[in-house]
């Protein structure tokens, strides 16, 4: 069953693309107009979506890497906690290379460095990882389907304060998981479209939709459809907790060893560098019935 997006009181901003513009982002890094486009197709829910395209020697900002990239200077702050939920889907030619290609990235204000928060591309698979290297969420990518993302972070630059928790289709994949998520008096900001090596040669393509911001899961979640009228409601019963779609969780401190020990090709060291300072997934009715209450009993 498909389910349609709501509109809640505690989503705070939206860039979702349904303007038919970009006008819901703060600026644009990219060579020239074609490089971040506005669609209709696909489209992973409403009328539009985001073409984001990199080729070789784009390099708007002349900084490391090439890039193409809208910015939203959203400056959370630190001790704040949101949840963050955005499609992506990787055409069937997307390049496969073993380097970094970064799809979304919440950037430190400082002009320097890997940014404290990245889900990037590597090889054949997507991952993200967080200020010191450390990749605790990695799973196959799959291309040509829309990857459905529900994000919550708590931003601080103290471990025992800031966390991650990310949902991948659905599925709880990394639960609630204990990290600095900024540095340490910096601010941070949201960067969307496609960042990568400036050794990846083949033109790399990327589509972004339904992308928002809210300070509850509920408000990123798409609502339950009533009951049938004269049907009983007898309740959803608890489906208990998600079970990860295959991907790979990892608290090494490093992406280079896997989660059963085992060397992972080497990855180059990223460093930038920034002067901006389709259907939706089918989420089964039992699953989220059981992920809405626990979200309100952690929440009260």
């Amino acid at each position: 069953m498909l389910l349609s997006g709501p509109s809640w009181a505690g989503i705070v901003w939206k860039g979702d693309f349904e303007t038919g513009n970009t006008s819901q982002y703060s600026s644009a890094q990219q060579v020239s107009a074609d490089r971040l486009q506005v669609v209709s197709s696909p489209v992973s829910q409403g009328r539009y979506a985001l073409k984001a395209t990199v080729r070789q020697g784009d390099d708007p900002i002349n900084s490391s890497g090439n890039r193409n990239e809208l910015v939203y200077q959203g400056r959370e702050k630190e001790g704040s906690e949101y949840y963050y939920r955005w499609q992506v889907m990787f055409p069937a030619d997307y390049p496969s290379v073993k380097t970094w290609q970064v799809f979304t990235q919440w950037h430190h204000n400082g002009c320097c460095g890997s940014p404290p928060v990245e889900f990037f591309v590597y090889g054949e698979e997507l991952r993200l990882t967080l200020t010191d290297s450390d990749t605790p969420w990695k799973t196959t990518l799959q291309r040509g389907v829309w990857h459905d993302f529900i994000f919550h972070v708590k931003w601080s630059p103290d471990a025992s304060v800031g966390f991650v928790e990310l949902w991948h289709n659905g599925q709880l994949v990394l639960p609630r998981y204990a990290h600095a998520t900024m540095y340490p008096g910096d601010g941070i900001y949201l960067k969307l479209g496609l960042y990568r090596s400036d050794t990846v040669q083949p033109v790399g393509v990327v589509y972004h939709d339904g992308f928002v911001q809210a300070t509850q899961l509920q408000d990123v979640l798409p609502p339950a459809p009533s009951p049938d009228a004269g049907t009983p409601d007898t309740g959803t019963p608890d489906a208990g907790a998600p079970v990860p779609d295959g991907g790979v969780t990892s608290t090494s401190p490093h992406p280079d060893g896997g989660s059963d020990g085992s060397p992972l090709p080497e990855e180059p060291t990223r460093v930038g560098c920034s002067s901006a300072g389709g259907p939706l997934w089918a989420m089964a009715l039992l699953g989220l019935g059981g992920l809405l209450r626990r979200a309100r009993r952690r929440e009260r």
